[in-house]
């Protein structure tokens, strides 16, 4: 004979264990708040479109481009335009931040392609083991990622609000983005490849100092906007431009409509 078991019975261990496996999650989610959402880690990849070992890399930072848990962003430096191809993307203040990595770490290495992962450690731009690795042994260091950012857009401006976090003083950058820009090479070491650089940097602007005290800026559209740009990130980073340290919380957002 076969045994049946009531349907109200059947329906209590369904919601039971729905409510056991909310709880599990719920749980999960505290413990580790990048599973809510909170980015991890700011991937900066210096590359450039004169140096044939960059292809690679910036494909892999369109991968990362992906992953929710991380700010992955593309900046073209110019010390390679002599090669026979002047970087249609470059900017001298990319190469300037790269330059002054290094310094703070107290070394001279700057290459391409190169990643430098939330300030503090470098990474060669086409290593997704490094990468991955160095993403998960700074989260957390010197309050690195600990601070809560939003970044939200409301009609004509982009709105980035910072959480109280005390024991910092910080500057808080935004970058204009361009998704997804696709470059044919027509001269150097890439000569005739057609690339695709994602979340490419084309504008950065320093929007306040940060003392450890919750606060918003409001920043006009206009003064970061440009053709093709479609995204925005923000950043509050410990030290200066010139002497840029960890990463201690960010932020991305799409601009489309």
């Amino acid at each position: 004979m076969t045994s049946f078991e009531p349907i109200a019975t059947l329906a209590f261990r369904r919601a039971s264990l729905c409510a056991g496996a909310t709880a599990i999650l719920g749980m999960l989610l505290t413990a580790n708040p990048a599973a809510a959402g909170d980015p991890r880690g700011v991937v900066e990849l210096f590359t450039s479109q004169g140096c044939s070992s960059c292809p690679p890399a910036d494909k892999l930072l369109g991968e990362f481009t992906k992953d929710p848990s991380l700010i992955a962003l593309s900046l073209p430096i110019d010390y390679w335009d002599y090669l026979g191809w002047k970087d249609t993307l470059a900017d001298s203040r990319f190469s300037a931040r790269q330059k002054a990595y290094s310094s703070v770490r107290g070394d001279r290495d700057v290459y391409t392609p190169q990643v430098v992962v939330n300030g503090v450690r470098h990474v060669l731009g086409s290593d997704r083991k490094g990468i991955e690795t160095a993403v998960e042994k700074s989260h957390g260091e010197h309050g690195i990622m600990s601070v809560p950012v939003k970044l939200s857009r409301e009609g004509h401006y982009l709105n980035v609000s910072v959480a109280a976090s005390a024991g910092h003083h910080a500057e808080v950058w935004i970058c204009a983005v361009s998704k997804a820009v696709p470059i044919t090479i027509g001269r150097g070491e890439n000569s005739g490849q057609q690339i695709v650089y994602h979340n490419v940097v084309r504008n950065v602007l320093k929007v306040g100092d940060w003392d450890g005290t919750a606060n918003t800026w409001s920043v006009p559209l206009e003064n970061i906007s440009r053709e093709g740009v479609d995204a925005a990130a923000a950043y509050v980073q410990d030290g200066t431009r010139d002497r840029p340290g960890p990463m201690l919380g960010a932020a991305y957002t799409s601009l489309a409509n």
